[in-house]
């Protein structure tokens, strides 16, 4: 009886050893693969940024005389005024790497910027928005939240507080372009977004649906 065992035992033994390596082998390349990558993005020169999506506000669209007495309100429009002579790029998804690649490495310092520019206007614009909603501002907050969802922001929270507004108003076609819009974000977040807006709102509705909307500005 015991020899079942131990030749069980020794195949165990080796098919763990031969898991291991093949593990260290996959991790090893893998690591090379990264620092690879990594050295050629340093090498890369700089490139013109001429090109790139710059986000420009639509200053005279927000409503910067709705509740313009109080004070967040007043300081959510000083960082919106900020941002305005900013420049405003969307990377979101982009790894440092990718954009050294891309655009060079003497820009990467540029380039964060500008990234960290977007965060913090659309985290602004949620902010924003949900402050006027609160107020019963609905008008004003959903056109934040239109603006902020145009430029592809991830924040959750705007999909479903517009969501949430379209469903009030019955417009099952507008929560369906906010899915389609979703689909195409490329941040981590796109599933748990798009997951959100089918189960809370769509749960009844053909998972296969089509609009005539293009994914980009709301209607």
């Amino acid at each position: 009886m015991k020899l079942p065992f131990f030749a069980s035992f020794i195949v165990f033994t080796i098919w763990l050893t031969y898991e291991i390596k093949k593990n260290s082998i996959s991790h090893q390349k893998n690591h090379d693969a990264f620092w690879d990558k990594e050295n050629a993005a340093n090498s890369t020169r700089r490139k013109s940024l001429e090109h790139l999506d710059y986000i420009t506000l639509p200053m005279d669209k927000f409503p910067m005389d709705v509740m313009a007495e109080d004070e967040t309100v007043r300081d959510i429009q000083k960082t919106i005024l900020i941002l305005n002579d900013k420049k405003i790029v969307n990377f979101t998804g982009f790894t440092n790497t990718q954009l050294k690649l891309e655009y060079g490495a003497p820009n990467i310092t540029l380039l964060t910027e500008y990234d960290q520019n977007f965060t913090m206007l659309v985290r602004t614009l949620q902010k924003w928005a949900a402050l006027l909603i609160d107020n019963n501002h609905i008008n004003e907050g959903k056109m934040l939240l239109e603006y902020a969802v145009s430029i592809r922001s991830d924040v959750s929270k705007s999909y479903k507080m517009l969501a949430d507004i379209y469903s009030s108003e019955g417009n099952l076609d507008k929560i369906r372009n906010l899915v389609t819009i979703a689909s195409t974000l490329n941040s981590a977040m796109k599933n748990a977004i798009v997951h959100t807006l089918q189960e809370s709102y769509l749960c009844n509705d053909s998972p296969h649906f089509s609009s005539d909307a293009p994914p980009g500005s709301p209607q």
